[in-house]
C-alpha cells in the first residue's frame, strides 16, 4: 500500500471510529425514548421477582421511561436467560441475573442451556445481595457450630440437609460444605425453599441451607437454630450467629445476588446511563427499606465489578459441580 493510500486509509478509519462514538454517545443522549423490558427468569412473588420490582420501579421515576416487568420462569431460569441472551442489543431488553442463571446453571449444565453466561451478556450492575445461613432443627443435639461439626462428622451418613432443588445455589452451599469440611450429610432436594423450611422444622430433616429472608420468621420463632451465615459481618438481626468466614470457612462465606444485565454487544454508554439510574435509584431511603425487608441488602456496583463477581461465581460452582460430579435432572 501506497503512503497516500495508507494516509487515506488512516483518515477513513479514524471518521469511522469518531462517527461511532457519535452515534453511541447521541444513543446514550436519547436513551430511552421508549418503555424498556425487563425479563425475570423466575415466576412472579420471589426474591428475584422482588428485588427487581423495587429496584426498577425507581428506576423508572429517574429515567422517565416505565420498565416494563415480564415474568420468564421455567428450567431453573434457564428459559428467560435464554431470551434475554438472544435479545437485541439496543438497551430496550434487559434481564435479571441471579446466582442460579449465571453460575449454578451453567456448572451443572455446560451443553445445551441455551445462553453462554459468560459470552451472552453485559454486567450492568448488582442490585442487592442476600445472605445464605445453615441451620438446623431445634432437636438437633449441638447448639453452636463447632459441636454440630464434630457431631456430624462422627456420625457419617446420619443427617439429612435439604435444598431448594437438585443443582439449586442451596444444593451446591451443602455440597461445597461437605466438600469443604469432609462429611457425609444426605442431601434431600425440594421443590423450593418453603417445603423444605416446613420440614426442617417438622423434623423430618435434620439440616437446612437457606436463603435467610425465607427462614427468618422461623428462627425469630424459634423452630430454627442458626448456626453460620454466609456474609461478609454478623447481622445485628443475628448478633450471635458467625460468619463462615469468621469460622474459617471463607470457601463457604457465598451469599447470593440479584443484578442488572444487558446482551452483549449493549452500547457502553447506555450500560453506563442503566447504571447510574440504578446506583441512583438504590441510594434512596424507600428501595434500601423496601428491600433490607425482604433480606436483601443493597450493592449498587459498577459493570466492571459486577463482571467480576459473576466470574468468581461461576468458578465456584463450576469447582464444586466437579468435585462432586453434581448433574442437572
Amino acid at each position: 500500500m501506497s503512503m497516500k493510500k495508507r494516509t487515506l486509509f488512516s483518515v477513513v478509519t479514524s471518521a469511522l471510529c469518531l462517527s461511532a462514538v457519535a452515534v453511541g454517545s447521541a444513543q446514550a443522549a436519547d436513551y430511552p425514548s421508549k418503555p424498556i423490558r425487563v425479563i425475570v427468569p423466575f415466576a412472579p412473588g420471589g426474591s428475584t421477582d422482588i428485588v427487581a420490582r423495587v429496584v426498577s420501579a425507581k428506576m423508572s421515576d429517574i429515567l422517565g421511561k416505565p420498565m416494563v416487568i415480564e415474568n420468564k420462569g421455567g428450567a431453573g431460569g434457564a428459559l428467560g436467560a435464554t431470551e434475554a441472551a438472544r435479545a437485541k442489543p439496543d438497551g430496550y431488553t434487559l434481564s435479571i441475573a441471579t446466582v442460579s442463571t449465571m453460575a449454578v446453571n451453567p456448572a451443572c449444565k455446560p451443553t445445551g442451556l441455551g445462553y453462554d453466561a459468560l459470552k451472552d451478556f453485559a454486567p450492568v450492575v448488582n442490585f442487592a445481595n442476600v445472605p445464605n445461613i445453615l441451620e438446623v432443627n431445634p432437636k438437633f443435639p449441638s447448639k453452636d457450630f463447632k459441636a454440630f461439626l464434630e457431631e456430624v462428622k462422627a456420625n457419617p451418613g446420619k443427617f439429612s440437609y435439604g435444598s431448594s432443588g437438585t443443582c439449586g445455589v442451596l444444593h451446591l452451599a451443602g455440597e461445597a460444605f461437605k466438600q469443604t469440611t469432609k462429611t457425609d450429610i444426605v442431601h434431600v432436594p425440594y421443590r423450593g425453599s418453603g417445603p423444605a423450611v416446613t420440614d426442617a422444622v417438622g423434623g423430618q430433616i435434620q439440616i437446612l441451607f437457606d436463603n435467610l429472608p425465607s427462614s427468618l420468621p422461623q428462627i425469630q420463632g424459634g423452630n430454627l437454630r442458626p448456626l453460620a451465615i454466609a456474609w461478609k459481618e454478623r447481622l445485628p438481626a443475628l448478633k450471635d450467629v458467625p460468619t463462615f468466614a469468621e469460622l474459617g470457612y471463607e470457601n463457604l462465606n457465598q451469599p447470593v445476588w440479584y443484578g442488572l444485565l444487558a446482551p452483549a454487544g449493549t452500547p457502553k454508554e447506555v450500560i453506563d446511563k442503566l447504571n447510574s439510574v440504578a446506583v441512583e435509584a438504590l441510594k434512596d431511603p424507600k428501595v434500601v427499606d423496601a428491600l433490607e425487608k425482604q433480606g436483601a441488602f443493597v450493592s449498587g456496583n459498577s459493570p466492571e465489578e459486577f463482571g467480576k463477581e459473576i466470574q468468581q461465581q461461576f468458578d465456584w460452582a463450576k469447582d464444586v459441580v466437579k468435585k462432586g460430579n453434581i448433574k442437572l435432572d
